[in-house]
Protein backbone atom coordinates (compact mmCIF):
# COMPACT_ATOMS: atom_id res chain seq x y z
CA UNK A 1 0.00 0.00 0.00
CA UNK A 2 1.25 3.48 -0.89
CA UNK A 3 0.18 5.59 2.06
CA UNK A 4 3.49 6.55 3.64
CA UNK A 5 3.42 10.03 2.09
CA UNK A 6 0.78 12.38 3.41
CA UNK A 7 -1.53 14.19 0.99
CA UNK A 8 -1.00 17.95 0.63
CA UNK A 9 -4.79 18.47 0.66
CA UNK A 10 -5.86 21.41 2.83
CA UNK A 11 -9.62 20.84 2.39
CA UNK A 12 -10.01 23.93 0.21
CA UNK A 13 -10.98 21.98 -2.89
CA UNK A 14 -11.82 24.12 -5.88
CA UNK A 15 -10.36 23.88 -9.36
CA UNK A 16 -9.26 26.97 -11.24
CA UNK A 17 -9.61 27.44 -15.01
CA UNK A 18 -6.47 25.31 -15.55
CA UNK A 19 -7.88 22.41 -13.48
CA UNK A 20 -5.45 23.10 -10.63
CA UNK A 21 -6.72 23.02 -7.05
CA UNK A 22 -6.63 26.45 -5.43
CA UNK A 23 -6.02 24.81 -2.03
CA UNK A 24 -3.20 22.33 -2.56
CA UNK A 25 -2.10 23.39 -6.07
CA UNK A 26 -2.16 19.86 -7.45
CA UNK A 27 -3.46 19.26 -10.95
CA UNK A 28 -6.66 17.28 -11.37
CA UNK A 29 -4.55 14.39 -12.67
CA UNK A 30 -2.34 14.44 -9.56
CA UNK A 31 -5.40 14.46 -7.32
CA UNK A 32 -7.06 11.58 -9.14
CA UNK A 33 -4.01 9.28 -9.04
CA UNK A 34 -2.85 10.16 -5.50
CA UNK A 35 -4.34 7.12 -3.78
CA UNK A 36 -2.75 4.69 -6.24
CA UNK A 37 0.53 6.54 -6.77
CA UNK A 38 3.79 5.16 -5.41
CA UNK A 39 5.61 7.00 -2.66
CA UNK A 40 8.19 8.04 -5.26
CA UNK A 41 5.47 9.57 -7.44
CA UNK A 42 3.91 11.33 -4.46
CA UNK A 43 7.28 12.75 -3.42
CA UNK A 44 7.77 14.06 -6.95
CA UNK A 45 4.43 15.89 -6.73
CA UNK A 46 5.37 17.34 -3.33
CA UNK A 47 8.75 18.47 -4.73
CA UNK A 48 6.97 20.24 -7.60
CA UNK A 49 4.62 21.94 -5.15
CA UNK A 50 7.55 23.05 -2.98
CA UNK A 51 9.34 24.47 -6.04
CA UNK A 52 6.17 26.28 -7.04
CA UNK A 53 5.84 27.78 -3.57
CA UNK A 54 9.51 28.86 -3.58
CA UNK A 55 9.05 30.61 -6.94
CA UNK A 56 6.08 32.66 -5.72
Amino acid sequence: MNNNVRSPCVANCKLDENEVCVGCHRTIEEILIWSSASDKEKLAVLARLKQLKNNN
